[in-house]
């Protein structure tokens, strides 16, 4: 009889049946994934606590104390002040000089606008603008401001003919858009002043503002309305009309509007349709947390 060659089966069983039982041997020396697993479940417990004190403090609109704060967040005063103090170095906090209260810091707003930008935006104006669309029959926008330009986030297309044909995503120039005019007319005056000392205002059309004496007068004619308008300053064939969109801090966010030919946005059409569009931004306004509007049934 030949020898055998093949392995036995128990030869072959052997090898994995020792690292079986070497994993369930503990070591009597610290394993250096020990030592990560347990900073990572430290560091776990930080997060998990620091949020906790986010949360207790976004709750308190007149700030906190403390004591206060400890107690809530169900932590010894040393360890939540010394959180507290983590957030407050980073501006996710901040504490009054007088009263030593923590309020919620600027950085905070800047991070739920963010989530805005990216998705939630996007969600909550498209079903308001497909209904603007039907309603008037033309194309509607969102945008927000992008450097010094505004950017299409959210567009939907009306039932007229000659639609605009403009993709989400698309870069307009702030000066000769009503979308554009009114993020400018959202500036303080300092930014604003910016602005106009680094932009070339270049004219799309014959009838884009190239002034800033200009711009600057129709800006303040914004501010006081809280409506835009382009007559053909971008397309010489299409005319828009935009209105201001809020969010939980009260202040601009977007801008709202409807753009179409001008044969078919006579002067009488852009008045009776501005309506509906402020109407409309009044609506996406609420949804992202604004208050003090009237919600349209």
């Amino acid at each position: 009889m030949k020898p055998r060659t093949k392995p036995k089966t128990s030869d072959k069983q052997a090898a994995p049946r020792r690292i079986s039982i070497a994993r369930l041997m503990p070591s009597a020396e610290p394993n250096i994934d020990d030592e990560a697993e347990e900073r990572a479940r430290g560091g776990v417990q930080s997060l998990g606590r620091a949020f906790s004190i986010l949360e207790e403090v976004a709750r308190h609109r007149e700030g906190i104390g403390l004591a206060d704060l400890s107690k809530l967040v169900g932590l010894h005063n040393s360890t939540t002040f010394h959180l507290a103090k983590t957030l407050v170095s980073l501006g996710y906090l901040r504490q009054e000089r007088d009263s030593k209260r923590y309020r919620v810091g600027r950085p905070l707003f800047a991070l739920a606008a963010s989530a805005l930008d990216e998705i939630e935006m996007v969600n909550l104006a498209t079903p308001i603008l497909e209904d603007l669309s039907r309603e008037t029959g033309e194309s509607g926008h969102f945008a927000v401001r992008m450097g010094d330009s505004v950017v299409v986030i959210a567009r939907t297309s009306g039932a007229g003919a000659f639609q605009l044909t403009d993709r989400v995503g698309v870069v307009r120039p702030a000066h000769c858009t009503a979308l554009g005019k009114i993020m400018l007319a959202s500036l303080r005056p300092d930014q604003l002043k910016r602005f106009l000392e680094r932009v070339e205002l270049k004219p799309s059309t014959s009838k884009s503002i190239t002034d800033p004496a200009v711009l600057l007068r129709e800006i303040a004619e914004i501010r006081r309305s809280a409506i835009a308008f382009d007559d053909g300053e971008f397309n010489a064939e299409v005319r828009c009309v935009a209105v201001p969109v809020y969010h939980f801090t009260g202040e601009v966010i977007g801008a709202l509007g409807i753009s179409g030919p001008i044969w078919r946005m006579t002067d009488q059409a852009v008045q009776s349709r501005a309506k509906l569009v402020q109407s409309a931004a009044s609506r996406l306004s609420i949804e992202f947390g604004a208050r003090g509007l009237a919600k349209s049934s």
